[in-house]
C-alpha cells in the first residue's frame, strides 16, 4: 500500500486523530505534564511567574544574549547561567508547545538558536581564557590568528534539534601552526593542534559536565574523523586527507548535515569546498541507495536486539520502523543522489528537502504532504516522551499512567488511540522507505541466477549456451561467446567483486528482455559494450539494478537504434531520464529550461568547468528524452527537428551571457551582440548530430568593442566545442560570416549590412533565405531582419540567378561525389539539396514582388506558399514537399540506425526523385520560364 492509498484505509483515519481531537481534548499545561518542569518550578517560588513570563513571548521576541545576562546578574558563573538559561528555555518550550502557542517548527527552531549560542558564547570565553595562557594560535602558512570551527551535525546541522538531544560536534581549524606566546607574560607556546584539542576539551566540559542545575548539552564527537580513535581536533589537511582516504558512504549521509556553527567566513568556504565533493557527487549516484539500505538494516537490528532484551522498551518513534529516521533516510537518499547536481538539494533541513522532493516531482506531492504530516507527529511525540523528565528518550514508557499522559499531551483520547495513530503513521512511512530501499536486485529465483552467475564465472559455455537456447537466442553459441567475452575482459575482470556481482545480476535480468528484441543478437552485443563500459562507476549499476524499468527501456531503445546506444554509452549521465515515464512523453517547455539553466550556471559563476559541464548535461539530458520520445514514435521528423533547434537556441542562449562573464575587461554589463544561426538550425531542421552554422554581429560604438567582442565569439565557440567530463555541446562553423575563413569572426551590424549589399555572393543571399536571429541582443536581431528582408527582396537578374545557383549546386555535387550503386538523399542529383536550393532561388526570384517568401518557415511550407501565388504547379509543389518529407524521414531513420551516410536503394525513392528532378528542370534548366 502506498500513495493515495493510505487515506482510505482506517489507519489513516487513526493517524490524523491527534490533529482532529485535540480541539476537544482539554489542553495539558507544562506543569501537570512534566514532572521535569514541575522539580524546576518547586524549586524556586519565582520560577513560575518567569515561566509565563518568557512563555507569552514567541521566538522572535527572545532575546538570548540579555536572558543569560539575568542569569549571571547575581555573579554566577557563566557555565552555570548557561545551565538555568537551559532549563528556563526548556520549560518555556513545553508551556508553549503543550498550550499550543508554539508548533513543531518554534520548538526545534528554538533549541537549534539556543545550541548555537551556547556554543558560541561559551567559545568566546574559553578562547580568551586560552590566549591569556598560550597566546594566539596563528598558521604556519597565512600568518592568520586560527580560530576553531565547530560544526554542528545531525539534527543540530539540520536545525531541527529536540528539546532533550545531545548534539554531535566535530572541530576542525584551517591550519597547522604554533601559538604566539609572549614568555614576558609568562605564556607558553603550544602546537595549534594541541592548542585547539585543549580548546575544544573545555568547550565540552562547560557544555555537558552535570553540575549545579543540571547540564547544558550532552555532547557526541563520534562522527570526527576515525571516530573515538581519531584526534578531538583536525586540520583542513587532516579532514581532507580522511575523506579522500578513509571516508565511508555512511559518513557522506552524516556530512550532509554539517553546518559551521563558529569559524572565519573564509575558513568555512575553504572547508566546505573540501568536504563538497566527498558527500555530493557530480554524477547522479544511486550507489548510496544500497549504502543507507545496509546502514539501515544495523541499525534495525540493533533496535530489534533491544526490544528482545527490554520488551517494555518497546515503539522506538526515532529509530525503529516507520520511524523518524526511515523520513530522513527517505529525504537524504535524493540529496545523496542528486545534490552534486542540484545545490538546492544540499538542504540540511528534513522537511525543506521533502517539500523541495515535491516541487521536482521526485516524490508525489500527496506523498510528500503525507511524509510531513507523519514527521510532525513522530517529532511531537519524540518530544512529549522527553518532556516528561527531560530524558533523551524516544520509546514509549512502559507504564499506563505515563501512556495515557502521553495521549492527553498528543491531544487523543487514551493510550490506545494514540498506538493506533502511531501504527498508522508508522506503516505509511515504513511502506514508502521499503518503496525506496526493498533490494531489487536480489530478484524471484535467487537460485537460478546463482548458477547462472557460476555458468559464466567458471567460463562454461556449454552451459551458458544451453541456457539462452532455453531462453530462445537463434543463435545461442554467438551470443554466448559475447558473454563470455565481455565477463573475461580485462575492465570486467578488474572491478571489484561486489560490482562483478552486480554486474552479472543485470545481465541474467536482461537476457530474457532481449530475447524478445526483434534483433536480439545485434542489441546483446550493444548492451554488453554498454554495461561493460559503465561498469567502473558503480553507481550506474546501482540505478539499472534498484530501478529494473529503466533497463528495461534501455533494452527497447537499442533494439530500435544503434545512434541510441551509442549515445548513451558516450553520456551515461542520462540514464536518470529513464526513471520516470512522465518525463519521456512530456512535451519540452523550454521558458523552464532557460530559467533553469540560469539558476544553475548562476550558482556555478566563477567555476567555468563546471559550468561548460552543466550546459552539456542539460542538453544531453533533454536531448535524450527527444530521443526518448522520437523511438516510442511520439515525434514527427519535422516536430523532432522543431525541438532540438529550440533545445540548441536555449544552449547558445544560456552561453551567451555566462562566457561574457569570464571576461574580465568587459566594459558593460550585458553585450550589444548577437549570434545570428544559418543553415539547419536556421531554418529549424536540426538533426540530433547537425553542427551549428552561425555568425557573430555587434553593435557597440566603444572603441574596444571589436576585440572584446572577438574574445566573447573565441569564448563562445571553446565553450560550446571543447571535450570535457560530460562531452562535447555541437561543432561550430563560422564559414557563412562575411568573406568567410579570411573575414573578421565578429562583426558589426552596419558592416554586415554593406557586405550583404555591395559584396556577398549569390550562395550567401541563399544562405540568407534561411537564417535568423538565435540569441544576444534583441535589437540587434530585430535590425538583422530588416537587412535580411531587404537583401532577399532586391530585384534581380534571373539568367544570372539562374547560372549562379545551377554554378553553386555543380561544385557541391563534386564536393560531395557518390561512387556506390545506393542513392544519396541529401546529395545526389534529386535529393534535399536541389529541393533546397530550388526554394531558395524561388524566394531570391521572387521575394520582390512577394515579401511574405522572406519567411523562414521551411522548405515544404515556402514550396506551399509558391504554389498559392502561382509560381509553380501546385501538384508538383505537393509532390516535392512529400518527397523531402520521405527523404527526410529515411535520413532520420539510417542516422538512427548508425549509418554515417544517407543512402538508400534508387528504387525506394525512385518517384520521389523524379518530383524534384522534375521541379528542376522546370526552373533552372535552360529554356525553363520560371
Amino acid at each position: 500500500m502506498t500513495d493515495s492509498a493510505f487515506a482510505n484505509t482506517p489507519l489513516a483515519a487513526a493517524a490524523t486523530a491527534a490533529t482532529d481531537t485535540a480541539a476537544t481534548t482539554p489542553a495539558l499545561t507544562s506543569t501537570t505534564a512534566s514532572r521535569f518542569v514541575q522539580r524546576w518550578q518547586d524549586a524556586a517560588p519565582s520560577r513560575p511567574a518567569q515561566l509565563q513570563a518568557l512563555a507569552a513571548l514567541s521566538l522572535p521576541q527572545r532575546n538570548l544574549a540579555q536572558l543569560l545576562h539575568n542569569e549571571m546578574a547575581a555573579g554566577i558563573p557563566d557555565t552555570r547561567a548557561m545551565r538555568r538559561l537551559r532549563n528556563l528555555l526548556i520549560a518555556t518550550l513545553i508551556e508553549r508547545d503543550l498550550s499550543g502557542r508554539a508548533d513543531l517548527a518554534e520548538v526545534v527552531q528554538s533549541m537549534t538558536e539556543f545550541a548555537d549560542f551556547a556554543i558560541q558564547t561559551l567559545l568566546a570565553r574559553i578562547s580568551r581564557d586560552m590566549q591569556a595562557l598560550y597566546g594566539a594560535p596563528v598558521g604556519e602558512e597565512s600568518g592568520r590568528v586560527q580560530e576553531l570551527i565547530v560544526l554542528g551535525m545531525g539534527k543540530l546541522g539540520g536545525g531541527e534539534l529536540n528539546v532533550s538531544s545531545d548534539i554531535d560536534l566535530i572541530f576542525t581549524y584551517a591550519e597547522d601552526g604554533d601559538s604566539a606566546a609572549d614568555p614576558g607574560l609568562g605564556q607558553k607556546s603550544l602546537s595549534n593542534h594541541e592548542y585547539f584539542i585543549r580548546l575544544g576539551k573545555k568547550l565540552i566540559a562547560a557544555l555537558a559536565e552535570i553540575a549545579e542545575d543540571g547540564f547544558c548539552f550532552r555532547v557526541d564527537m563520534a562522527l570526527r574523523p576515525n571516530g573515538g580513535s581519531g584526534p578531538l581536533a583536525a586540520s583542513f589537511n587532516m579532514v581532507e586527507e580522511y575523506l579522500i582516504v578513509q571516508g565511508r558512504e555512511w559518513e557522506r549521509y552524516a556530512w550532509v548535515k554539517a553546518r559551521a556553527i563558529t569559524g572565519h567566513p573564509d575558513d568555512i568556504a575553504a572547508l566546505d569546498a573540501i568536504v563538497r565533493p566527498f558527500v555530493y557527487r557530480r554524477y547522479l549516484d544511486f550507489g548510496v541507495i544500497d549504502a543507507i539500505r545496509n546502514m539501515h538494516a544495523q541499525i534495525r537490528a540493533e533496535v530489534a536486539r533491544q526490544e528482545r532484551l527490554h520488551p517494555d522498551r518497546s515503539h522506538n518513534v526515532k529509530l525503529g520502523r516507520g520511524g523518524i529516521r526511515e523520513i530522513e533516510f527517505l529525504a537524504q537518499v535524493f540529496q545523496l543522489i542528486r545534490g552534486g547536481r542540484d545545490h538546492a538539494l544540499r538542504e540540511r533541513s528534513t522537511r525543506t528537502t521533502l517539500r523541495l522532493l515535491a516541487e521536482r516531482e521526485l516524490l508525489k506531492p500527496e506523498v510528500v504532504e503525507q511524509l510531513l504530516h507523519s514527521y510532525t507527529f513522530l517529532r511531537n511525540l519524540e518530544h512529549r516522551l522527553q518532556y516528561l523528565d527531560d530524558a533523551q528518550t524516544h520509546t514509549l514508557p512502559a507504564n499506563e499512567a505515563d501512556r495515557q499522559l502521553l495521549a492527553r499531551m498528543m491531544g487523543l483520547p487514551d493510550a490506545s488511540a494514540l498506538l493506533t495513530a502511531l501504527a498508522g503513521h508508522r506503516q505509511f512511512v515504513a511502506e514508502q522507505f521499503d518503496a525506496m530501499f526493498s533490494d531489487k536486485s536480489s530478484g524471484d529465483k535467487p537460485d537460478e541466477a546463482r548458477i547462472e552467475v557460476h555458468q559464466i564465472d567458471q567460463d562454461n559455455q556449454d552451459g551458458t549456451i544451453a541456457h539462452l537456447q532455453a531462453l530462445g537466442f537463434h543463435d545461442a553459441k554467438s551470443a554466448a561467446q559475447r558473454l563470455h567475452g565481455t565477463w573475461q575482459s580485462s575492465r570486467v575482470q578488474a572491478l571489484p567483486e561486489a560490482s562483478r556481482n552486480r554486474l552479472i545480476k543485470l545481465i541474467n535480468s536482461a537476457l530474457p528482455l532481449v530475447q524478445a528484441c526483434s534483433r536480439a543478437e545485434i542489441t546483446l552485443g550493444l548492451l554488453l559494450d554498454f554495461l561493460e563500459l559503465i561498469a567502473r562507476r558503480s553507481a550506474y549499476l546501482s540505478l539499472l539494478t534498484e530501478y529494473p524499468h529503466a533497463l528495461g527501456r534501455i533494452i527497447t531503445m537499442m533494439d530500435t537504434s544503434s545512434w541510441a546506444a551509442t549515445f548513451l554509452k558516450q553520456h551515461p549521465i542520462v540514464l536518470d531520464e529513464l526513471l520516470d515515464g512522465r518525463l519521456l512523453e512530456q512535451e519540452p517547455d523550454f521558458d523552464q529550461l532557460d530559467a533553469e539553466l540560469a539558476q544553475h550556471l548562476a550558482q556555478a559563476q566563477g567555476d567555468t568547468e563546471r559550468q561548460m559541464d552543466i550546459l552539456r548535461e542539460t542538453h544531453h539530458s533533454q536531448l535524450f528524452r527527444l530521443l526518448a520520445q522520437d523511438l516510442a514514435g511520439q515525434l514527427s521528423v519535422e516536430h523532432l527537428a522543431d525541438h532540438l533547434s529550440a533545445l540548441a537556441d536555449s544552449i547558445v542562449r544560456a552561453t551567451l551571457p555566462a562566457a561574457w562573464q569570464t571576461i574580465a575587461t568587459r566594459h558593460i554589463d550585458t553585450p550589444r551582440f548577437a549570434v545570428i544561426a544559418y543553415g539547419k538550425l536556421g531554418g529549424k531542421e536540426l538533426g540530433y548530430v547537425s553542427d551549428l552554422d552561425v555568425i557573430f554581429l555587434f553593435d557597440d560604438d566603444d572603441q574596444e568593442a571589436q576585440g572584446l567582442y572577438a574574445r566573447l565569439a573565441q569564448r563562445f565557440i571553446t565553450w560550446m566545442t571543447t571535450h570535457t567530463a560530460a562531452g562535447i555541446l555541437f561543432d561550430i562553423d563560422t564559414a557563412l560570416r562575411p568573406d568567410g575563413a579570411s573575414g573578421m569572426l565578429v562583426s558589426s551590424i552596419s558592416a554586415f549590412a554593406r557586405y550583404q549589399d555591395n559584396s556577398a555572393w549569390a550562395w550567401e543571399h541563399q544562405a540568407l533565405s534561411r537564417a535568423r536571429f538565435c540569441a544576444g541582443d534583441a535589437a540587434i536581431g530585430a535590425r538583422f531582419e530588416q537587412i535580411r528582408e531587404q537583401v532577399l527582396r532586391k530585384t534581380r537578374d534571373v539568367e544570372k540567378l539562374k547560372a549562379d545557383v545551377i554554378a553553386m549546386r555543380k561544385k557541391m555535387r563534386s564536393a560531395y561525389a557518390n561512387r556506390s550503386p545506393l542513392f544519396d538523399l541529401k546529395h545526389d542529383q534529386g535529393g534535399m539539396i536541389d529541393i533546397e536550393f530550388m526554394v531558395q532561388y524561388l524566394v531570391l526570384r521572387h521575394a520582390h514582388q512577394y515579401p511574405q517568401l522572406c519567411a523562414n518557415i521551411g522548405n515544404i511550407a515556402l514550396l506551399k506558399r509558391c504554389a498559392d501565388l502561382g509560381l509553380i504547379a501546385v501538384i508538383l509543389a505537393h509532390e516535392v514537399g512529400d518527397a523531402y518529407r520521405l527523404m527526410r524521414k529515411l535520413q532520420h531513420q539510417l542516422r538512427l540506425a548508425g549509418d554515417d551516410k544517407a543512402r538508400v536503394p534508387l528504387e525506394q525513392v525512385h518517384n520521389a526523385v523524379q518530383h524534384v528532378q522534375l521541379l528542376w528542370q522546370t526552373l533552372l534548366e535552360p529554356g525553363s520560364g520560371s
